[in-house]
This record gives structure tokens, sequence and C-alpha cells, in this order.
């Protein structure tokens, strides 16, 4: 070790038994079991399914409670007592309501204080308390520590401890004590999130999510392609930019970028409204709980064609500059005949429909107005200078990487590119060939330099940020190519279709996933591949769990837009020292409906894999940081304290 580390290092632990002390918590904590992770993915906005999936610990917290109290209460004081874990503040009003003195309440108080404060012991039980203490509110800490750590046989301090409930009720401490106590028991249920990709996109508030994921106690995530999509933008890919602004638009969700995150949007909607006209094409996707007035709907109909059709000529220049993307065939612009009104694709000539190419010159149709120029530059320009998206997008690369190895499972969001074969599919980049781990840990590469130099929005990191949205061998797409352009022009729904990487049929295959653990590193014989991106369409009988439980699918569906095809509302997976359970979700449909029946939105439990051994903090990722702390306590203490 270096000496002048150890030194610095004395400064904290000046002392043999200081050091000592340390050494002996950590190996302590080595041996206490493993803490629950829990795996989400594909939220899309949905921030109320989200909250509600988060709250319950995907019924972690119910398990708890059944664990504790299936002797004592009934299913429907036990549904209500979830309830109150999971929505304290409202579900405390509405239980007021139901008494008719205050006596009652503070009855009812101290019993729901008692009955917490043994829940939090329960799921508390694998922590140290120091651990336990951080998570209690701040307030309450010396009481409620007082109330959990009470063992007086002799019953010597029994009125000592009545005295302490019956003082926080009759004071009017009581439901801040109770709200404070159902959010520790909520953070005691999981000690780890994992999001495996795509926050953004298609649902209305991935701004909450992304405020709750900045103040949740651990947590990373696996960056997915919408989530890309939002960090090319704020990295100063215009491309980037014109496809989120599309995105929102069709799903109705430009609230996003004008109300949340300030950016002006009444320049894009002049050039709109100069140029188009009411396209059926381009009309926003309804939502069930928003009705548009017909002017709101023309206007971003007009604002989804002026966007779309700026992303089509930002799209060829990279495409003619980036050989290597493998992508002339989305010249599309250029294939068109405009006096025809035809486009001939892969040989074969088709109609357009529900044309809008009023701004496009034939003779270099890549080519922007000026009037379009001068749009996406002051939109680039309100990007990148919004505070809160600053802070998110910071916060999105900060704790997001493009795969996870934890606890020896491989994290990723779309795929690892394969050939028919199952051979690694290879990239040349800068005149060198990329495949596997190494083609992943190249995209990353640019993606953070990209995003660490935002003034350069025409060089090979930006292009590859928008390549990973949309090319051939990107991790996150894993399709040949995107079709949008056919979507909005061709009837024909044949050239609608995006062919698959045959990553998504080989990933049933146990050796191939296997061989991707190998690749990453990772035991084949105790690890697991965890994906998000494509959804499980449970309705027709597709199994998440493939490849002989090697290969875990938890993107069901929280977006809405997937429901109908899904016949599900989302997975999620535990996974504790007991071993791993895939969670799955019926449709979350109001806050309102769980606090007022007592329903919930988990359906069933599935075992995917069981420890033989229960697991412990020593096997696992912290672990390793733990005994690399050890390590140096020990050369701290051999150079210091025992010369």
């Amino acid at each position: 070790m270096n000496p002048k580390y150890l030194d610095l290092l004395a400064q904290k632990y000046d002392s043999e038994e200081k050091v000592v002390t340390e050494i002996i918590n950590l190996e302590a904590i080595l041996n206490l079991p493993k803490g629950t992770e829990h795996f989400v993915s594909d939220l899309h906005g949905e921030y109320q399914a989200f909250q509600h999936v988060l709250r319950n610990g995907s019924g972690n917290v119910k398990e708890k409670i059944k664990d504790l109290f299936q002797d004592v209460l009934t299913e429907k004081e036990m549904n209500e007592f979830a309830t109150l874990i999971y929505y304290p503040e409202e579900k405390l009003q509405l239980v007021k309501n139901t008494f008719s003195s205050d006596l009652e309440v503070n009855q009812w108080y101290i019993v729901i204080i008692y009955r917490m404060i043994k829940l939090i012991s329960y799921a508390s039980s694998k922590y140290t308390r120091s651990k336990l203490r951080k998570a209690l509110p701040k307030q309450f800490v010396y009481i409620i520590e007082e109330l959990l750590y009470k063992a007086d046989d002799s019953n010597n301090k029994e009125q000592y401890y009545t005295k302490i409930v019956q003082q926080i009720t009759s004071l009017g401490q009581a439901e801040k004590l109770i709200i404070g106590l159902a959010y520790t028991t909520q953070r005691l249920v999981v000690d780890h999130l994992h999001v495996v990709g795509d926050i953004y996109d298609r649902g209305p508030e991935p701004d909450k999510i992304m405020e709750t994921l900045i103040n949740y106690h651990s947590v990373d995530i696996q960056w997915g392609n919408h989530d890309v999509l939002w960090l090319g933008a704020f990295a100063g890919s215009k491309v980037c930019l014109a496809n989120i602004i599309r995105i929102c638009a069709r799903y109705d969700n430009l609230d996003i970028i004008e109300d949340v995150y300030g950016i002006n949007l009444r320049p894009l909607l002049n050039l709109a409204e100069k140029y188009y006209n009411d396209n059926p094409a381009f009309r926003p996707k309804a939502h069930s709980d928003k009705k548009l007035s017909d002017h709101e709907r023309l206007q971003i109909t007009k604002i989804h064609q002026a966007i779309s059709m700026i992303q089509f000529k930002l799209e060829m220049p990279i495409i003619k500059r980036r050989p290597n993307f493998n992508m002339s065939e989305r010249l599309l612009l250029e294939k068109i005949d405009y006096d025809r009104n035809e486009i001939t694709i892969h040989g074969k000539t088709y109609q357009l429909e529900n044309s809008c190419f009023a701004t496009v010159n034939p003779a270099q149709p890549d080519q922007l107005l000026e009037e379009e120029a001068q749009v996406i530059e002051r939109l680039l320009f309100s990007v990148q200078h919004s505070e809160k998206l600053a802070r998110h997008m910071n916060f999105l690369m900060k704790k997001g990487s493009l795969y996870l190895r934890y606890n020896g499972n491989l994290l990723i969001h779309g795929c690892i590119p394969l050939d028919e074969e199952g051979h690694m599919e290879k990239m040349v980049i800068e005149n060198k060939t990329y495949a596997g781990r190494e083609l992943l840990d190249k995209f990353e590469h640019y993606l953070r330099h990209a995003f660490a130099h935002p003034e350069e929005t025409d060089d090979l990191a930006t292009d590859m940020v928008w390549y990973l949205w949309t090319g051939e061998y990107s991790s996150l797409f894993g399709k040949r190519a995107m079709t949008t352009f056919e979507r909005y022009f061709i009837k024909d729904k044949e050239t609608h279709k995006e062919k698959k990487n045959p990553y998504y049929y080989l990933r049933e295959n146990e050796d191939i996933c296997r061989k991707i653990l190998d690749e990453f590193g990772l035991n084949p014989d105790q690890g697991h591949i965890i994906n998000g991106h494509t959804p499980v369409k449970e309705i027709e009988g597709e199994n998440p769990i493939k490849a002989n439980g090697k290969m875990l699918v938890i993107d069901g569906g929280f977006s809405k837009a997937y429901q109908s095809t899904t016949g599900i509302a989302g997975y999620t997976l535990l996974y504790n020292s007991y071993g791993m359970q895939l969670v799955a979700h019926k449709q979350f449909n109001s806050k309102q409906e769980v606090l007022c029946n007592g329903t919930d939105v988990l359906s069933v439990k599935r075992l995917v894999d069981k420890e033989l051994e229960r697991k412990k903090v020593r096997e696992t990722n912290v672990g390793e940081e733990l005994l690399q702390e050890i390590s140096i306590l020990n050369s701290l203490r051999e150079y210091r304290y025992m010369k």
C-alpha cells in the first residue's frame, strides 16, 4: 500500500482500537444474509404504477405482514395495514373519518404503532443497527430505537414503554410517527433497486420517476434505448432531439417537453402552422384519461409532421458520413418519386399515403429549410440550458451504464448482437473490429464522451449515440432497421416489420445464455441474464423465464400502450438471500382503488432459482468492496500500529 494513502487513512482511524473495531464490524457484516434486490424495467413514464410497485416492494411488504400477522389479523385487516404502509398520508385520513371520537382514534394509533414497530423489527432483522438507524425518520430515532430494542423480561420498564406511546398520541405526533414508520418499512424491504432501462417516453411522467430515483436510497440504472435518446439530445444530437419531440407528439406528451422541462415549442408550432395541415397518420394517440379539443389535436398533428420531416432530413448526413453504420437503405427521402408520390424500397415500388413533403427539396432532400435549421438550433439550446433536465440527465449518466455485472448476474436492457449461429456480431469502428462485451464497452465509451463534450455535435461519438437508438448492431435496438417512415406513409404492413436480431430467439437456448455469461466474465452455472426491452406476450402463453432459468425477461408492459398485447401490466424480479422470484402484475388503475378497496396489483410469484445455501453479503458485489476495505485496514494496522 502507498504509505501516503495509509497516512491519510490514519487521520480517520487514529488508534489501533478504531481500526480493529472497524475490521470486526465489516467482518460481521460479511456474514449477514444478502439484502433484497428489486428489478424493474421499461417504466416508460408510468409514474403511478411504478410508485405502487416501489411502495409495496413487488409484494414484499405484504409477504412480511402475512408472516407476522396471519394468525391474528383477518385478510381484510392485513390488506388495510398493507395499504397504510403504501400510502400512509392518504390512508390515515380515510381511517380517521371512520371513528366517532378522538379517544377511538388515539387507541387505533397505539395499536398501529405497535404493529409497525413489530414489522420494522422483522423487516430489519438482517441489517446492522447503524444501517437501520439511517432508515428511521430522524425526528423519532430515539423513540423508535427504545421501542425496537426493549428486552425487559422482568417488566421493570413496561410502564416506561407504555408512556412513550401514550405521550406520542397525546402530543399530536402519532400521525407523523406512523408516516415515518411506513416509509421506513418501504425502504427496509428492498436493499437495492435495479432499473433495467427505459424510464422515458410514451407515458406522461418520466420526470417524477427520475425525482423518485434521485431520492432513492440505493439504485443503479441500465440505460434503455429511450433513455439514450434523451442523453443524446442533451449531449448535442439534433436527430436524437427530433426523435424525442416526435415521440412526445405521437403519444400526446408534449407537456413533458414544454411544461416540465421548460423547452419553448412556439417556434416549432409556428413552422408547423405554416407548412402542414391535418393528417390522419400523425394524429396523437388518444389517452383514456385525457381529452383533447379539436384545435389541440390539430396543433399536435402539425407539430408531429414538422418534427418528423426534420428528423428524416437530419438522419441522412449521418448515414452518408458513417458508411460503417451500413444504413444507406434508410436514405428514404432520396428514394421518392415526388411527381408520382411513390417510393421504391428493396426493388419494390409503393404508393405513398398521408404524405407531407412541403419542406422537402427533391433535388437535395436532406437540406433543412433555413426556418427548420433555426428551429432545431433553438430547441437544442433550450434542451441544453434546462436546469431540471440537466439534473435528471446527469443523474442518469452517473447511475447508469449499458450493462451491469452484479452479484453474478448480467443486467442488460436490450441484447447482445448475435448472428444466426449464435456468434457475437462484429462491427468495425475506426478500422478496428469489436464484438460482444468489447462492442458494448466501445458504445458506452462514445456515449460518455458525447455527454462530456456537448459542444461537439457532428463528431463520431454524437453520431454513435444515435446509432445506439437505431443501428442494426446496437445492443439497445437489436433490429435490422427502424421502419418509422414506412409506418407513416406506406399502407402495406409488410414494410412495417422490423426484423429482430437472432438474439431474441436464440436467448431461449441455454447454451447461448451460458456463452454470453462467460463472455462477460460471469459463472454460467450460477448467473442469469436479466433483460427488459421486449414485452412478454403472456396473453399468448409466452414465458418470461427462458433457457432453463438462465434468461429472465422482465418487461411485461408497464406502458399502457403495450397492455392490450401483453395481457398484464409488468413483470418485476426479487432476489433475496433465499433465491429469485419473478412477479407478474395486473393493471394498476388508480391509487384511489387501492386506498378504498385494499386491492393490489400483484398476481403471481414464480420461483426462478432457490439458493442451496442462504447467500451472504460476503458473496455479493458489496461483499467484494468490504473485503477490499478490510484488506486496506489490515495494511494500515500493520503499517502504523504493529511496528
